[in-house]
């Protein structure tokens, strides 16, 4: 009874954060959704500027992007979206809200995850436990950041690529706004969790599940896997799929390197205390 007591209190502490942080982020979705437009426009107005046939520096956008280099001016109107439904942007608003109050009270989450199992640990696996609280909020907002200054600029200046006026004929790209919210909270979800590899290898490490002469044997085969993910989880384009597709080959190396420290320090423990024994 007590353990579902200290439950229902955990339950109602998170509850109430996401309420909390569903709220702010509702107030202020407007300009949480303009700032995930600008990927979107910094591309259009590269594209804009370079004009048909010309062709767009990947560092200039990137660097663009992040507010580095100066963007071109546009004429005002690079950029539109559009919703063909009464309440379509008030659903795209509060989807946008859910989505932030997530990644905004995860450390409150996380923290009420780890309060509720700790006094079931050893106080070594408490030790262990903690590092990861931390860096899986850091990898996913690694992941994030890829998002938002990579990959969106550049699917975006690809499907900008991909318009027709010609003959009369004019195919523009006009995405709807819960189109491309859609396309923002896949692909950071997809990078976010994709990016936590090293941390559930590390975890594996640590529970002998894995070794880092296995990973770097299964390398190939990784290296396939990662390929079908990356298909899986981004849009149907090739440009998405490479983007996450390299990545993810760079995590995997950096899991094998955090394997073999572990089981290079379990070594060591061995070592001493057979040495003390």
């Amino acid at each position: 009874m007590e353990h579902l007591i200290e439950l229902r209190n955990r339950l109602v502490v998170c509850v109430v954060a996401f309420v909390a942080g569903f709220i702010g982020c509702f107030i202020f979705a407007d300009p949480i959704y303009v700032f995930l437009v600008q990927p979107f426009a910094v591309a259009a107005q590269f594209r804009e500027a370079a004009g048909p046939a010309g062709n767009v520096s990947p560092f200039d956008l990137i660097l663009g992007t992040a507010g580095l280099v100066p963007v071109p001016k546009g004429d005002g109107g690079t950029v539109n979206l559009i919703f063909t439904a009464p309440l379509e942007f008030l659903i795209t608003k509060m989807k946008l809200a859910a989505f932030g109050a997530v990644v905004v009270t995860f450390p409150v989450l996380a923290w009420q995850l780890y309060r509720f199992v700790a006094p079931g640990l050893y106080r070594n696996e408490k030790g262990a436990f903690l590092p990861f609280l931390i860096a899986a909020p850091m990898l996913f907002l690694l992941g994030a950041a890829m998002v938002y200054y990579v990959m969106l600029p550049f699917v975006m200046l690809f499907s900008l690529g991909q318009q027709v006026s010609s003959g009369g004929i004019s195919a523009e790209l006009l995405p709807r706004v819960s189109d491309y919210l859609n396309l923002v909270m896949a692909l950071l979800l997809a990078f976010g969790l994709c990016f936590q590899l090293p941390v559930v290898m590390t975890l594996l490490g640590m529970a002998g599940l894995v070794s880092s002469r296995a990973l770097a044997a299964s390398r190939k085969y990784a290296v396939v896997a990662i390929a079908i993910v990356a298909a899986f989880v981004t849009p149907p384009d090739p440009l998405s799929q490479i983007m996450l597709g390299i990545p993810l080959v760079i995590l995997y190396e950096v899991s094998i390197w955090c394997v073999r420290l572990i089981e290079l320090r379990r070594r060591a423990t061995d070592e001493a205390e057979a040495g003390a024994a």
